[in-house]
C-alpha cells in the first residue's frame, strides 16, 4: 500500500517478493474485515521505519527510475491526486517541479509522517494529505477534477476491487489527464533466480498464485497479483494504455539490499542494464515492477 509497497524489509529470513516475508501459505486471517484492519495497523507501525529500510537504500534506485517519468509527465502548474503516499516521498519530490499534490494514504501515522517532513522540509509546499483509503476514493472532494494522479510502488497491489478504483480515479480527471500506476508483477525474474539459487521453489514462485497473502511484521496483508492484461482491462474503456516500463529488471528487490550494498558498482551496472531493456516488451512484465502510464479517454 504504499510508495514501495512490499519493498519491506522485515525480520526473519522469509521475503515474499518486494515484500516482507513469512510463509504465505501460513498466515492465518480469520476473517476479511481483519484482514482490513491489520494492513493498516501494519503500516502504520511501520511509518517511521518505512524511509530507513527503502527510500534511503541503494536499491532505492528503484524511485529513481520511476522519478524521471514523473518529471517527465507531469507539469509545472499540474495539481495532482497521490494514492498510497507513504510518508509523502513522491509528493516533495514533484513540488520540487512546481507540481501541487493532494496526497492520500490509507495509514494515519503514515500520513502524520508524511506531514511532519513537509514542515520540516517544504513548509510552505502546495502539499494536502489526506488520510483516505483507496477503496473509499469517491469521498474525496466531490466535483473536484485534476490534471493527473499517481499511485507508485505496489498500493493497487493492495486494492482487492481494481475495477471499481479505476472508475472512481477516472471522475477525478481531466480528459486526457496521463495517470501514472506502479504495480508488483506477477512474475519477478530476480527474485525467482535468488529463491530457486537457494531451493525454495515455493518462494520462487509465489507471486503466480495471483493472490498471497503475506506477513508484514506481526500482520497479515493480502496482495493481488494482476498481469498487465488484466490491469489494461480494468481500467478500460475509461482509461488508454500508452507504456509500460519494467522497473527492477535487472536490479533486485529492496529486501537483498544487505547483500547488494557491499557491491554498488554491480548495482550502478545493474540500473544501466535497467535503461536498456526495461522498455521491450520481453523484458518489461517481469521486473518487480511495472509503470503504466495511462490516458484519461474521452467519455
Amino acid at each position: 500500500m504504499r510508495s514501495t509497497f512490499f519493498q519491506v524489509v522485515c525480520s526473519g529470513k522469509d521475503y515474499i517478493g518486494s515484500a516482507c516475508c513469512g510463509s504465505a501459505h501460513k498466515v492465518k486471517v480469520t476473517a476479511s474485515s481483519e484482514a482490513k484492519n491489520q494492513t493498516i495497523v501494519a503500516w502504520d507501525r511501520l511509518a517511521k521505519k518505512y524511509d530507513d529500510l527503502f527510500s534511503r537504500s541503494r536499491i532505492g534506485i528503484q524511485r529513481a527510475a520511476v522519478w524521471e517519468v514523473l518529471a517527465d509527465t507531469f507539469r509545472p502548474g499540474d495539481q495532482i491526486l497521490e494514492l498510497n503516499c507513504g510518508t509523502g516521498e513522491n509528493a516533495l519530490f514533484l513540488v520540487l517541479y512546481g507540481i501541487s499534490v493532494v496526497a492520500c494514504d490509507g495509514s494515519e501515522r503514515m500520513i502524520q509522517t508524511a506531514r511532519h517532513r513537509m514542515q520540516a522540509l517544504a513548509p510552505d509546499a502546495q502539499i494536502q494529505f489526506e488520510l483516505l483509503r483507496t477503496k473509499h476514493l469517491s469521498k474525496l472532494r466531490p466535483g473536484a477534477l485534476f490534471d493527473g494522479a499517481l499511485a507508485n510502488f505496489s498500493g493497487m497491489n493492495c486494492v482487492a476491487d481494481l475495477n471499481k478504483a479505476a472508475r472512481d480515479l477516472a471522475s477525478l480527471v481531466t480528459m486526457g489527464a496521463p495517470v501514472l500506476v506502479c504495480l508488483s508483477t506477477r512474475f519477478c525474474l530476480s527474485e525467482t533466480l535468488w529463491f530457486l539459487l537457494h531451493a525454495r521453489v515455493g518462494m520462487a514462485f509465489r507471486r503466480s498464485s495471483a493472490i498471497a497473502t503475506v506477513k508484514v511484521g506481526d500482520f497479515a496483508v493480502k496482495v493481488h497479483y494482476p498481469t498487465l492484461k488484466e490491469v489494461r482491462k480494468s481500467f478500460s474503456p475509461a482509461f488508454l494504455m500508452r507504456s509500460c516500463l519494467g522497473i527492477g529488471v535487472a536490479v533486485p528487490p529492496s529486501y537483498l539490499e544487505p547483500i547488494f550494498r557491499k557491491y554498488p558498482r554491480v548495482l550502478g551496472l545493474l540500473r544501466l542494464v535497467d535503461r536498456g531493456i526495461s522498455r521491450l516488451p520481453l523484458f518489461r512484465t517481469i521486473g518487480d515492477h511495472m509503470l503504466l502510464h495511462f490516458e484519461r479517454a474521452e467519455r
